[in-house]
């Protein structure tokens, strides 16, 4: 949620490793669209804008880039709120596929977290390749002043991360069609 913060560094290097991938990029700011707590009562009224705004954006994507941040050894609230309303009526995660990541100023590098995230994200039927995994530890020294990670070791898993998840994506979309 920071504006500062480290997994919205490491979301930009995502997204421009996407872009130079020829892949058409948008993205859902959690804080700006201050989405209510999930509640059954007022799904039940219809789903307030910023809810709609954030269904429409995953139901028109094939692919998701998520930087999720550690908090006390799991994902945080607000993304684990934002994945609530998205698997509620028709789970509108259904079916794609997402890149995982995450910074945290450890040395574990979101681990545990992606861990929760991945169990969360299989049961909504959302893809999430084995390997490899990206753990970004020591996030004050992770990043040069302009940004970019500092590890290119890191900075290749990711890119290939990010290749790899784009062809099996591919290859749903056209078996699916």
């Amino acid at each position: 949620m920071r504006s500062d913060s480290y997994n919205r560094k490491a979301l930009q290097v995502a997204k421009q490793i996407a872009l130079n991938m020829g892949i058409e990029t948008s993205e859902v700011d959690l804080k700006e669209l201050n989405l209510p707590l999930y509640d059954g009562d007022i799904e039940a009224r219809g789903f307030p804008d910023p809810v709609e705004k954030l269904r429409d954006a995953v139901k028109s994507s094939d692919m998701l880039l998520i930087a999720a941040p550690e908090y006390n050894h799991s994902i945080s609230g607000a993304l684990k709120n934002a994945i609530d309303w998205l698997s509620t009526e028709k789970n509108v995660l259904d079916g794609k596929s997402a890149v995982i990541f995450g910074v945290s100023t450890g040395l574990f590098g979101t681990m545990r977290a992606q861990f929760h995230l991945r169990q969360i994200l299989a049961a909504l039927n959302v893809l999430v390749l084995p390997q490899p995994q990206i753990f970004i530890r020591s996030g004050k020294e992770a990043f040069n002043p302009d940004g970019s990670l500092i590890d290119q070791k890191v900075l290749e898993q990711l890119r290939n991360l990010i290749n790899k998840t784009i062809a099996i994506t591919e290859v749903f979309k056209t078996n699916n069609k």
